[in-house]
């Protein structure tokens, strides 16, 4: 069923009256509750309909985290200091800037402030017809020319940005005339207002991260001061209840994946990558028999299936063609449409084409493969506003996901991958292989604590076949013991005991069936609670002779927080790595339907080194044969290694060296004298559960249904003003952000100090 339409008036607002950012959503998206989303995603969704363009997940995360209004004030009615907003002279050349970026462009006379909502590649060579020579689709940056991917450690690679001059209100914003004269100058802003630049990174890392990597790192470095403004609803700091730079870091990015998760939950939206667009838009778009509209969408879709069609030669033979199209100069074609494509429309409309394009592949093809044997597919989401690459005879290429961009042309000349697109495309695509773990047998080990006297106690790791299955295995001397007692397939009546957490009476209590054969045994009929998992450590208690069997946690004396899971109880780190991940839960455990990076994820959680403390560690040229059991298509393997690199950008993975050894084994630390490989580690990230500032000692209870409301400040009602209590507050508030005295409240504004709520 469809969510009813809200109203402006209903919709909340940043600075009201309840802070739309909680504690939860630096947690990641699962652990936020439904209420919280909600509130969330009605604003969201009003933000992406006041705005004359799709809503990219960083300009959203601005929009709740500076203060959007949705009543044509923008950021204009924030209590943001403007002087906070990083200066930026551009050019010929400048700095990369991510999509989200809010910044002060010198123009020489008065300042243009403008937040950057879109960005696409804006390489020379691809001409104005869109058509993108090979080489250029999925080339990384800095690249000088087919399979020479340059030298500078520095690269540099042409972009296209588009600002909104007006996102901070009529207070702020240039008058019609002075944006007039900037884009007749052309020396700031082009004659359709967008920026045209060689963008600068810092290095070749930095030029590969995905939007949203590169957002928090601008956010913590060169917009530090802005992200740590006092002023703003929420601080990230009183989120992460911490100052520490990893902890910022990890917070931020974990609230960047909530807000594009919480997008995407959304009826009335459709995403195309992280850009957000009103369905309704989309539709009135596709009704439109104007220029850019529903018929020009069709005739796009229309050229790119035809663009390989094949050329005929003698004797009926057909020559293969590969057509690489780029979205955004194709559109500049269309009659009419140059007026249409100026200032943020021009976003709207490349995203809409994309979207377009996507439900013409996904509706009319299979897997891409067109009836008229041309299969299309999305070959570089950034370039030139997305290319889309046309091959003709298109049958002899292996399925895979048609919008997962593998930038094919690229890889078509690269020296370190010397095939030419002939060739890659009659390669099979393998799916990924279900192995067994390889060290299932030596993986959380039970061990005996107690045989002596009238009672034996044994301790063991939950595994993941235990939940899926529901039984306990049970050692060979207990199931001995048990069976000479009770007899094969007595009834055990199975105990649990979960400090400080809530069990029903049916899972506290349960009556289960010991089956007892020679050697081991096991209960069966376990019903293992929700809140129990992989490496969950169990101690049992078995009184000699009896028919009960009594189950402990032991609670952690602080919780902690591992990957996307909030922990209160002794675990295993070993058993938590192999089997807590990507693919794997109660429902089974398979790589099937897995992306890009869940696939290497789960692969080097499952295949790699394991040390003690759950750090696994991969050959990093060995992954594509891990993933899939034997070598896998070029393409595919393209695709892993550009999640490899987003998830090392993410500080997900880490990079590492080791060894080999003369066997082929490989080995960490590196061994002397062995020839050394690189690795990639999968480090379990160990995270304090946030708590109130200055919260001490082992929480008390679980405080189901409890929420924890971080500071924020609150917008107040006309004639109303701040207690002294609240601007004291306020003071202690700008000290905890490392600020110097003398920060006062903003004029208008309250601080509501940190508190908790029922939900």
């Amino acid at each position: 069923m469809s969510r009813e339409r809200h109203t402006v008036p209903e919709v909340p607002d940043p600075y009201g009256e309840q802070a739309l950012l909680s504690s939860a959503m630096v947690e990641g998206y699962d652990a936020v509750p439904a209420v919280e989303r909600n509130r969330l995603l009605r604003y969201l969704e009003a933000v992406v309909e006041a705005r004359r363009t799709p809503v990219h997940a960083a300009v959203a995360f601005n929009a709740v985290y500076f203060g959007y209004d949705l009543d044509g004030e923008g950021y204009g009615r924030s209590p943001l200091r403007l002087d906070d907003f990083p200066v930026v002279t551009l050019g010929e050349r400048a700095p990369a800037l991510p999509v989200g970026a809010m910044v002060c462009v010198a123009t020489g006379s008065d300042p243009l402030y403008a937040e950057i909502l879109y960005k696409e590649g804006a390489h020379p060579d691809v001409d104005t017809l869109g058509d993108v020579p090979a080489w250029v689709s999925g080339a990384p940056a800095g690249a000088e020319g087919p399979g020479r991917p340059g030298a500078d450690t520095s690269p540099q690679r042409r972009e296209l940005l588009v600002p909104d001059p007006h996102a901070f209100g009529p207070g702020v914003s240039l008058s019609p005339s002075q944006l007039h004269r900037l884009r007749t100058h052309q020396r700031w802003i082009n004659e359709d207002g967008h920026v045209v630049i060689d963008a600068c990174y810092p290095s070749r890392e930095a030029a590969r991260r995905g939007d949203l990597s590169a957002y928090a790192d601008y956010l913590l470095t060169t917009a530090r001061a802005q992200l740590l403004s006092p002023c703003v609803p929420v601080s990230l700091v009183e989120l992460v209840g911490s100052t520490d730079g990893d902890a910022l870091r990890a917070g931020l990015l974990r609230l960047l994946d909530t807000v594009r998760s919480i997008l995407a939950s959304s009826d009335l939206l459709r995403m195309w990558g992280l850009y957000a667009m009103t369905r309704e838009a989309l539709a009135a778009c596709w009704r439109d028999t104007g220029p850019l509209g529903g018929d020009d969408l069709r005739t796009l879709a229309a050229a790119v299936g035809h663009a390989a069609t094949p050329s005929w030669r003698r004797h009926g033979l057909t020559a293969p063609v590969t057509v690489y199209t780029a979205v955004g100069p194709w559109l500049r074609t269309l009659p009419g449409a140059k007026d249409l494509l100026k200032g943020v429309e021009y976003a709207a409309a490349v995203c809409r084409a994309n979207v377009t394009l996507a439900d013409v592949v996904q509706r009319d093809s299979n897997q891409g493969l067109f009836a008229n044997g041309t299969r299309v597919v999305l070959d570089d989401v950034f370039e030139g506003g997305g290319v889309w690459r046309s091959h003709h005879p298109g049958d002899v290429e292996g399925p895979g996901d048609p919008l997962a961009p593998a930038g094919r042309g690229w890889a078509s000349t690269t020296a370190m991958t010397p095939w030419s697109e002939s060739e890659s495309e009659s390669e099979s695509e393998p799916e990924p292989v279900e192995s067994p773990l390889a060290d299932d047998a030596a993986l959380g080990l039970s061990e005996l604590l107690q045989t002596g006297g009238e009672e034996v106690v044994w301790r063991l790791p939950l595994r993941l076949g235990h939940l899926i299955d529901g039984c306990l295995p049970l050692r060979s001397p207990i199931a001995g013991e048990l069976r000479a007692a009770c007899g094969r397939q007595p009834t055990i009546r199975l105990e649990l005991d979960h400090p400080g957490g809530t069990l029903d009476y049916g899972e506290a209590v349960q009556n289960t069936v010991a089956e007892l054969g020679e050697g081991a045994g096991r209960l069966t009929g376990v019903v293992w609670p929700l809140e129990f998992f992989p490496g969950l450590v169990l101690q049992l208690h078995w009184p000699r002779g009896g028919r009960v069997i009594r189950v402990v946690t032991t609670r952690l004396e602080q919780p902690m927080q591992v990957g996307r899971r909030v922990i209160g109880h002794c675990y295993d780190p070993c058993v938590l790595t192999r089997e807590d991940a990507p693919g794997s839960d109660r429902s089974g455990d398979t790589a099937a339907g897995l992306g890009p990076r869940q696939l290497v994820m789960r692969t080097v959680r499952r295949c790699g080194l394991l040390t003690l403390e759950g750090h696994a560690l991969l050959d990093r040229c060995g992954l594509p044969l891990a993933v899939y059991g034997r070598r896998p298509a070029r393409t595919q393997s393209a695709v892993l290694e550009a999640a490899v690199a987003e998830l090392l950008n993410e500080r997900l993975l880490e990079p590492a060296v080791g060894s080999r050894d003369s066997t082929g084994q490989p080995h960490f630390p590196a061994r002397p004298g062995e020839r050394t490989i690189p690795l990639i580690g999968y480090r379990p990230a160990r995270i304090r559960v946030i708590r109130p500032w200055g919260a001490t000692g082992p929480e008390t209870g679980r405080m189901r249904g409890v929420q924890h409301v971080p500071g924020h400040l609150r917008r107040l009602l006309p004639g109303r003003s701040p207690s002294e209590v609240q601007r004291t507050a306020f003071r202690e508030h700008c000290r905890r952000l490392g600020k110097a005295d003398g920060w006062e409240l903003p004029e208008g504004y309250t601080f509501v100090t940190q508190h908790t709520r029922g939900l």
